[in-house]
């Protein structure tokens, strides 16, 4: 199980940076043919939906890597049972906050399913389901830290720690 964790995260990892490079020379290269006159409709489309994905990838991503930004001021200068406590009710909220993310989104993508881009025959919930693919990604995620919040120093913390 650890196993497929590790290579979808590394998936993940590829497809967000992959994405992002391909937005990036989409948005340049429509910038280069608008400069000649020449506009490419579906660019705009195609960029959105690239966006879509690799900024919900990236979030996960962040959030996997403790390197989104966090406000802990209060928290360091607190016993480490009370901070361990209010790390805990942080991570249930953020949980909570996940959980209503997959299941609205769910629905969103469900009513979204015959809609279509203007410009590409894609369905517009292609786009919707990048929420939900990383909003399940990070409940994993946060699971993971909760259990590590409770045990930490784990066997199987410590073989991660190594390996990176």
């Amino acid at each position: 199980m650890r196993k497929l964790y590790k290579t979808l995260c590394k998936l993940e990892l590829i497809a967000c940076g992959t994405g992002f490079m391909l937005l990036i020379t989409m948005v340049f290269l429509a910038a280069i043919l608008r400069f000649f006159r020449f506009s490419v409709a579906w660019n705009i489309d195609l960029a959105l939906f690239l966006l879509a994905w690799t900024a919900f990838l990236g979030a996960d991503i962040a959030w996997r890597e403790g390197k989104l930004i966090g406000i802990d001021l209060l928290v360091k200068r607190l016993p480490s049972s009370i901070a361990k406590i209010i790390q805990f009710v942080v991570y249930l909220i953020v949980l909570t906050a996940l959980i209503v993310i997959v299941v609205n989104g769910s629905r969103l993508a469900w009513l979204e399913r015959v809609r279509r881009y203007q410009s590409i025959p894609i369905p517009f919930s292609l786009m919707t389901l990048s929420l939900i693919v990383a909003a399940s990604s990070m409940i994993v995620t946060t699971l993971i830290k909760i259990k590590r919040l409770f045990f930490p120093g784990t066997t199987e913390d410590k073989i991660e720690e190594a390996a990176k």
